[in-house]
């Protein structure tokens, strides 16, 4: 899957054959949904969702109605957040005292493709990390266009596929990434569901530790190609 689609002027784009952010009139409002946790930070994860096995269930869905109806694109690989990492943890919830502006929001959409999922992945880990949302989602759009994505696409079709293979594929692809690096989370079914990267303090490519490591190599794994 190549990016084919146009998106806003220097906007993030998502691994997408076409992306048509839609004008954003009002900023969703976000409620918390656990505790607060201001903790020190030791690392930041970057899961990267696979949007065909995603949409499956979800074409008709009105709240994924940009992401998963074909009415704006369709789409590979999408950001659904970077995350915090802590030794105890991780934060969210930090206390927050901007929310994105439609603008902000609406520019990071071709990357990730819901107004909701902009607006609560800057509440709940962003807030944890700076102080303004821009800087949040620039800093996506930066580590985004640091990466190159494998062809899903065309390794969905191979024989005998595994979790393995899937992170190989994404090593292979960014030379300096090591696969210890690289998580693959299939969902109950075997399907590919995400792909998280694991950075350190500096964003570095670092070993991801036993509990974000996803499933092992040998696993048997499928890639839903959305057909």
């Amino acid at each position: 899957m190549l990016a084919l689609g146009v998106a806003l002027p220097g906007a993030a784009r998502a691994q997408a054959y076409q992306c048509r952010a839609p004008v954003v009139a009002a900023v969703p409002r976000i409620a918390p949904d656990g505790p607060r946790r201001v903790l020190p930070v030791s690392g930041y994860t970057l899961a990267l969702s696979w949007s065909p096995e995603f949409c499956r269930t979800r074409t008709k869905a009105r709240a994924h109605h940009l992401q998963c109806s074909g009415a704006a694109g369709r789409f590979g690989l999408v950001v659904h957040g970077l995350w915090p990492q802590s030794q105890r943890g991780w934060p969210q919830w930090c206390p927050a005292r901007a929310a994105p502006s439609p603008a902000e929001l609406r520019g990071a959409l071709c990357l990730m493709p819901s107004p909701n999922l902009v607006a609560r992945q800057w509440a709940k880990h962003g807030a944890c990390m700076t102080r303004r949302p821009g800087q949040y989602l620039k800093l996506i759009r930066i580590l985004w266009e640091g990466l190159s994505l494998p062809d899903y696409d065309r390794i969905a079709r191979e024989e005998g596929l595994t979790a393995g293979r899937i992170r190989a594929a994404f090593a292979a692809a960014n030379p300096g990434w090591p696969a210890s690096a690289i998580a693959v989370r299939l969902n109950p079914r075997g399907w590919l569901e995400e792909i998280r990267l694991c950075y350190g303090k500096t964003f570095r490519p670092a070993p991801c530790p036993p509990a974000r490591r996803g499933v092992g190599d040998a696993t048997p794994a499928r890639i839903w190609r959305g057909l």
